[in-house]
């Protein structure tokens, strides 16, 4: 079963720049070594139990160029492109099922396979992934974790506790062109009802969210100016933002405040709730979104 949102990724040209970006956005932010067989490195922010990835190409891989086609090829594509918010991670609890579930429901999906990394402090880290195909190009890929979450929590010096008081990603949001066709697109592959449409009124979209246990999965088509209708403007359909839960905006505007980062932009949710954000020319391409009590 398709459980929750388990991570973001984002993509970065240099991964030291982008770990002093999120820092000064208030993470916890640590690298994360390297991928097993792959020339990336990342860098890591874990909540309670997802966490946020940054991602970019190792900068002593290999002079010779990715293999065309290869996952590396196509990283080194999206970040000659400027970088950003390039996918999200679907968790499951049986990726192989899951995978044959959405077969059955004529999605092209791969099958699931091993992958690895090796944090800077020896720690093996491993899981299943299985990514969409061409004639169902989402951004988004489905993940089962080998390593028990416990585990994982350890790869990094402080799990949670961040200076900005995230908790955990509330919603993640893809901006499109058609909501109701990219709707029936997204229930097909997640295996979910459609959801009704409803107006996001600070992303200033219609919107059609996926409950994935805890977590949101949001698509989301501009209907005025807005943060939906600057990002399909400015990189086309794609993850533009990604919303979390903090045990208080108003603390984590003060350390952002304090280490340079400018004021974000506020605004009303449709559920009453304020919600403030950071502009993607502070965070690495991202709208980077908080919500939570004062």
């Amino acid at each position: 079963m398709l459980t929750r949102i388990d991570h973001v990724m984002i993509c970065v040209q240099k991964l030291q720049e982008g770990i002093e970006t999120y820092a000064r956005i208030g993470f916890n932010i640590y690298p994360g070594g390297a991928h097993t067989g792959r020339a990336t490195h990342n860098a890591i922010a874990f909540h309670q139990e997802d966490y946020l990835e940054l991602l970019s190409l190792r900068e002593d891989r290999p002079a010779a160029a990715p293999d065309p086609g290869s996952s590396d090829a196509r990283l080194a594509e999206f970040l000659a492109r400027g970088g950003g918010f390039r996918s999200v991670a679907v968790q499951s609890d049986d990726l192989a099922a899951d995978v044959a579930a959405m077969r059955r429901r004529g999605v092209e999906v791969s099958d699931a396979t091993e992958g690895a990394r090796r944090t800077p402090a020896g720690q093996e880290l491993r899981w299943r992934a299985a990514g969409l195909g061409p004639r169902n190009a989402l951004p988004i890929f489905f993940i089962q974790h080998l390593t028990p979450l416990d585990e994982r929590k350890r790869q990094v010096p402080r799990a949670g506790d961040h200076p900005n008081g995230v908790l955990r990603a509330d919603r993640v949001y893809i901006v499109v062109p058609d909501v109701a066709v990219a709707a029936e697109t997204y229930g097909r592959v997640l295996g979910l009802p459609v959801p009704k449409i409803q107006r996001g009124a600070v992303i200033k979209a219609d919107m059609a969210v996926f409950d994935l246990g805890p977590t949101g999965l949001t698509v989301a088509q501009p209907v005025e100016p807005g943060p939906a209708a600057e990002a399909l403007a400015r990189r086309g359909p794609g993850p533009f933002q990604v919303l979390y839960r903090t045990s208080s905006m108003d603390a984590a505007a003060r350390f952002m405040a304090s280490h340079g980062v400018p004021p974000p932009a506020r605004g009303v949710r449709n559920t009453g709730e304020q919600a403030m954000f950071v502009g993607p020319e502070h965070a690495c391409g991202a709208y980077i979104g908080f919500v939570g009590p004062a």
